[in-house]
Parts: C-alpha cells; structure tokens; sequence
C-alpha cells in the first residue's frame, strides 16, 4: 500500500514539473494562463494555445495592450490618437479638411472623424462598422489619410500605404508609451501570435503581430 501511495506521489509530482516545464522560461507565466473554454468568445484564440515558442497577445493578459483596440494615446504628425483602432476606424469618416470630401454630404453619421480618433477598445471597432455601412450604400471603398485617398484593401498601392501608415503608428504608440515599450521588448525571443483569427486574404497591415515583432527585433 506504502509503494503504491509513493508511486501516486511521484506522478503527480512529475505532472507537476511537466506543467512547469511547458511554460518558456524567464518570462511570465501568466502570458499562457489557462482560461475555460467555455468562457471563450467565438473570435478568440486563447493563451493557453499557444505553441512552443509562441505567445498570444491575448486581451486577458497584461500583452492585451499590444491590441490595436487598447487604449495607449500617441500623437502622429500632429494629430493625437487614443488608439491605433481609432486612427485605423477614423479614417473612413468624413475630413474637414480633405477637399470635395464626398462622405460630407452623406447622412447618418454619429461621430465625427476626430472624435473617432480619441475612442479606444469595442467603441472604435464598432464606430469602424457604423461607417462601413454608411460608406458602402454611397459605393465608397476608399478611405483618406492627410488628404490621401486610398483602398486599402486593393493589395497593391493602397494596401501598402496603408501598411506604411499603420507601422508608423505603431512605432509611435511604443515609442511614446515607454512601459508599452518595455513589455514588448520582455517578449524577445517568442514568436507574437493574434488572440482572434486571421483571414489569409487580408492585407498585410490586419498582421499587427508581426508588425510588433519587427519594431521590436529593430530594437
């Protein structure tokens, strides 16, 4: 009975080291925490997923303000931004300042292009899909950046402006929020991995993990 109890003991014990062992070492443990399935969103990618030598950004961790959505405010070429979500959702209102702007005389809207730009979180997702639709019964596929008019979906010019731009936004957001910087920089040597699913067929500019990890290997 004695040798069967030390066996039981030994095994637990070596699950327990086998668990410990799955999680890289020097870093948080807490970036791979294990969350109920049952409590996932249909969009999610849990951070208990995860392969060998990867990391989700999951929004249940600290690595969640690497999210386009999270709110981490940068000023890019003049303008302040709550988000990199607020400028990405932002650009699809009507500018003031972009010439014969055709969104102008659209109705319906029920932000304005600058306030859009100071949302963050779902707010900016969902101001996104209210100029969407507005956009898409005027037959606009367009979006404007300083007074740029662009298709950023089109997989050629536009899509890499669009690339561009959103690269740059992301350098300003780590570079002007330096604890941003210093949690992206912890996670050298692990591959960034999206907590929601990917489409192959989106632009290079939807990979905001890779993005991450480029800034970050620059560094």
């Amino acid at each position: 009975m004695k040798f069967l109890s030390f066996i039981l003991v030994l095994f637990l014990v070596s699950n327990l080291f086998a668990g410990e062992q799955s999680f890289p070492q020097g870093y948080p443990k807490d970036w791979w925490k294990e969350i109920p399935r049952s409590e996932a969103k249909d969009w999610e990618i849990l951070p208990q997923d995860a392969k060998e030598g990867e990391v989700i950004l999951s929004k249940r961790t600290e690595l969640g303000v690497f999210s386009n959505l999270a709110f981490s405010a940068f000023e890019l070429e003049g303008v302040r931004y709550h988000s990199i979500e607020g400028l990405w959702q932002g650009m699809k209102y009507p500018d003031p300042e972009l010439k014969d702007d055709p969104r102008l005389q659209l109705s319906g809207w029920t932000h304005k292009r600058s306030e859009v730009y100071l949302l963050s979180d779902w707010d900016s997702k969902n101001a996104g899909t209210e100029a969407n639709a507005i956009n898409k019964k005027a037959g606009i596929d367009w979006i404007s950046y300083k007074e740029k008019k662009f298709n950023y979906r089109d997989m050629g010019e536009g899509s890499r402006f669009h690339l561009e731009l959103i690269t740059k936004a992301t350098k300003a957001k780590i570079e002007q929020n330096p604890k941003i910087k210093e949690l992206l920089l912890k996670t050298k040597g692990l591959i960034l991995k999206p907590d929601h699913k990917q489409n192959e067929k989106d632009p290079a500019s939807y990979r905001y993990f890779d993005i991450l990890m480029k800034i970050r290997d620059a560094e």
